[in-house]
């Protein structure tokens, strides 16, 4: 594990690099740990102004957690400490929402999953013309985790709402205008940024010396056909909107949440609607609660299957339509787990 996440003071700020390129940087439960362990020791460093996290390679800030080694558990019938991975992953990004330093996050590439999870809680989320940002969790049986209860509910006119249960993809322009990025550079300079960072006391100013203008991406474009339509109360009434609409972004829309796991669709929903609400460490209980659950049934394995394993891209969702979500069932995964709620 040493070498999948590198750890180093370069004047003022501690660098930290997820170091699996070929992985496009998934993170590990080994990682999870390293990094909560290293922030604790910076925090109480007066010599670390401030925190630079990137990812290595040309591709990816992070694509996510390594969730096939979870799948191979499971078939292996390991299915003890499951959520042990679950329970480091949120604890950190806890730590990271609260921490008491500058957190820059440089995500040149794309950021997925647990990779926004490390990134997009911190301070400062720099993006270039290279990133893609996505929670993508419902193509795969699972939920937008990681805080996402917390952060996408934020974003302006629905949008979040859209990105829980269509895994919609943002470019730079969407990811800067939703607020999912604070600011925007490119990917050229970032090695000049990297220098600047080692060595300023003002990150703000640092940032803005670099900051570009990048052009409005389609969410922008098509925010108020978004607002209209995930504005209504229910799933079933969002697609009715969606499908009754003229517009191609719209229907294209639809035809993106019904080919998701049903169950995750339905879950994004009330997690949306209940993470409004919320204080962060009230939402990442709240996602506890619901993996804990998860982890429990068949569709997250079977979208892992389909998706990372066979590769078939043709999940055997259980149930298979929305209108079939038992309401009963729902509202299990938003009880307390029997080994307790996460605790800070």
């Amino acid at each position: 594990m040493s070498d999948e996440i590198l750890f180093e003071i370069r004047g003022k700020a501690g660098f930290v690099t997820l170091n699996r390129p070929k992985a496009l940087n998934a993170l590990s439960h080994g990682m999870l740990k390293a990094l909560e362990s290293q922030l604790s020791e910076w925090a109480d460093n007066p010599s670390v102004g401030h925190i630079v996290i990137k990812g290595a390679g040309e591709k990816a800030f992070c694509a996510g957690g390594d969730i096939r080694s979870i799948y191979d558990a499971r078939l292996a019938g390991k299915l003890d400490g499951l959520s042990a991975f679950f329970r480091e992953e949120y604890t950190l990004n806890a730590q990271i929402k609260a921490y008491p330093k500058p957190y820059v996050a440089l995500i040149d590439g794309i950021v997925m999953g647990g990779g926004v999870g490390v990134s997009v809680h911190g301070s400062h989320r720099v993006g270039t013309e290279k990133t893609l940002f996505s929670m993508p969790e419902t193509a795969i049986g699972f939920f937008p985790d990681v805080g996402g209860t917390y952060f996408l509910p934020r974003m302006p006119k629905k949008t979040g709402f859209y990105c829980a249960l269509s895994a919609g993809r943002l470019k730079l322009g969407d990811a800067l205008a939703t607020g999912v990025l604070t600011h925007a550079v490119n990917s050229a300079d970032l090695e000049d940024l990297e220098k600047a960072l080692e060595s300023t006391d003002d990150i703000d100013a640092t940032l803005s010396s670099y900051q570009v203008m990048p052009e409005q991406g389609p969410l922008k474009l098509n925010e108020d056909v978004i607002e209209q339509a995930f504005s209504a109360g229910s799933v079933s009434e969002i697609l009715e909107r969606l499908e009754a609409s003229d517009s191609e972004f719209a229907r294209k829309t639809a035809a993106s949440i019904l080919h998701k796991s049903p169950t995750s669709v339905m879950i994004a929903f009330e997690q949306m609607r209940r993470g409004g609400n919320l204080s962060f460490n009230e939402c990442m209980k709240l996602e506890y609660r619901i993996v804990s659950r998860i982890l429990q049934g068949d569709d997250f394995f079977e979208g892992i299957r389909a998706v990372l394993v066979d590769k078939d891209q043709a999940p055997n969702w259980s149930p298979s339509h929305i209108g079939q979500v038992d309401s009963r069932d729902l509202a299990s995964y938003f009880e307390e787990p029997s080994d307790g709620d996460l605790k800070f």
